[in-house]
């Protein structure tokens, strides 16, 4: 019996360490995932003021130009320093997930960072041309002609686009990968073209870039509807705000056909994050779709069920088979109360600024004026932060929809991990640079909108510009 005793410790010892090792690297792997959460949703803010703000910069100089109005100059020049400025944030904070991409997992990036590089590499030389013309413009007031800096803000509206496109491209691959045979578990015989011009990339990339002009449009469009509220009715306060409101109305109500074809393509390559989507635990014909409610059990709790739509939403095909989370392991499926909770939320933000876009529009329309009543304007100064909000559940939606794969159906996001220690402490050391670098955006942006707004006269020199006939 005493000769049993240290095979039996030795045996518990083995079995305490690895019980610990599994907590260990369960800790690791969420706090890698925090804290690449946490460098996206505080750079993919200043991704979308980089795709769709150049263009709202560019959208009121092409008005000076059209017009000859100097207050459109003036607006302009203002919005260009902004521009600046988030750009340059934009830089620290990418230069952050660019090297989190090789810390947090290595062998995410040793197995298939020569199928998806070449993306990376393509976005790099947007991001160093975006910079280069942001310099020229913004250093060209009143140095060069008028049409001539207006030309040079034309790259820069394209270099947003394409950067964002590449980065997107990446991300649809991760989603539905393609380009390379595997072999061993390695990556080979890579086609990079067709692992860039993934099916997932289009309704991505479109999605994105529309969420992109939500974003800026109603962010900047709520700065001047404070002012509005607070009885600044000059018409520097009408112009700022008219310009960004519209761009971001015309965009907001695209966005649900948009979001429908993004839909479609996930049931069909994803058909596990659509049921999560749903909470759809088992694979049925007419399957419907619950609002609010919570899933448990294999169901959906306390929701409304509205019959048939997800079939038809899914499929436009009111019969159609849906595919449940029964369709594949336990351990196969995402965390789904956070995927599902996720998706509603943006939808409900979706829906509600397709609603306020639209009474703005038919306002317009029908009336040409703006909208009256102040509750419509406490409105536009809430659609800002809802936006925000809507551009972060949704991407929780993509990203927390796939797992557990970092690349789908390929390699688990556990593989993919760092091994080394220090994930923990290392989020909290970005917790505070972000939180640092937050604050002193604000503060910057903060005191350059305090600048007093004065009435702009012709520009000097060079830059003078004739009114369009």
């Amino acid at each position: 019996m005493t000769e049993l005793i240290p095979s039996v410790t030795t045996h518990l010892a083995h079995q305490v360490g690895g019980s610990l090792g599994v907590v260990a690297a369960q800790s690791d792997l969420l706090a890698a995932r925090q804290t690449q959460a946490m460098s996206l949703a505080f750079h993919i803010v200043l991704v979308c003021f980089g795709v769709a703000f150049p263009a709202l910069v560019l959208i009121m100089e092409g008005l000076w130009l059209r017009t000859g109005d100097p207050l459109y100059r003036a607006i302009a020049r203002r919005w260009s320093r902004v521009m600046l400025v988030l750009f340059a944030v934009g830089v620290v904070s990418g230069t952050i997930l660019s090297f989190e991409f090789g810390l947090l997992w290595p062998e995410f990036m040793a197995h298939f960072g020569n199928v998806f590089g070449f993306a990376f590499a393509l976005e790099g030389f947007s991001f160093f041309i975006e910079a280069i013309f942001i310099a020229i413009y913004v250093y060209g007031w009143d140095r060069l002609r008028a049409r001539t800096h207006f030309l040079v803000g034309l790259p820069i509206v394209a270099a947003g686009v394409t950067g964002s496109l590449f980065v997107l491209s990446v991300n649809g691959w991760m989603n539905n990968p393609t380009g390379f045979d595997l072999v061993d578990g390695e990556a080979v015989n890579v086609r990079p073209l067709q692992a860039l011009f993934n099916d997932q990339l289009w309704h991505t990339f479109v999605h994105m870039t529309f969420a992109a002009y939500m974003v800026a449009g109603f962010v900047t469009a709520g700065v001047y509807a404070r002012g509005w509220l607070r009885g600044r009715r000059d018409r520097f306060h009408r112009v700022a705000m008219i310009v960004p409101l519209t761009v971001a109305c015309l965009a907001a109500p695209a966005q649900i056909v948009i979001g429908d074809w993004a839909a479609r393509s996930v049931a069909a390559s994803q058909p596990t994050k659509l049921a999560a989507f749903e909470g759809l635990g088992r694979t049925q014909t007419g399957a419907p779709i619950h609002l609010l409610g919570w899933y448990r059990d294999g169901g959906v709790v306390g929701g409304i069920e509205i019959p048939w739509l997800l079939s038809l939403l899914a499929h436009h095909d009111p019969n159609a088979a849906v595919t449940g989370l029964d369709g594949v392991p336990p351990d196969d499926r995402p965390p789904v109360n956070v995927v599902r909770v996720s998706f509603q939320l943006m939808v409900a933000i979706g829906t509600g600024l397709a609603a306020l876009s639209a009474l703005y529009l038919v306002t317009w329309w029908r009336h040409r004026r703006l909208p009256t009543s102040r509750w419509f304007w406490r409105a536009v100064l809430a659609a800002g932060p809802a936006a925000l909000i809507a551009l972060w559940a949704g991407w929780t939606t993509t990203e927390v929809g796939r797992q557990p794969w970092i690349v789908y159906r390929v390699m688990r996001t556990s593989e993919a991990v760092t091994a080394a220690g220090g994930v923990p402490v290392a989020a909290i050391v970005l917790l505070a640079v972000y939180a640092l670098l937050g604050a002193a955006t604000v503060w910057v942006v903060r005191r350059m909108s305090r600048i007093p707004f004065e009435a702009p006269g012709p520009p000097p020199g060079p830059a003078a510009v004739e009114p369009a006939t």
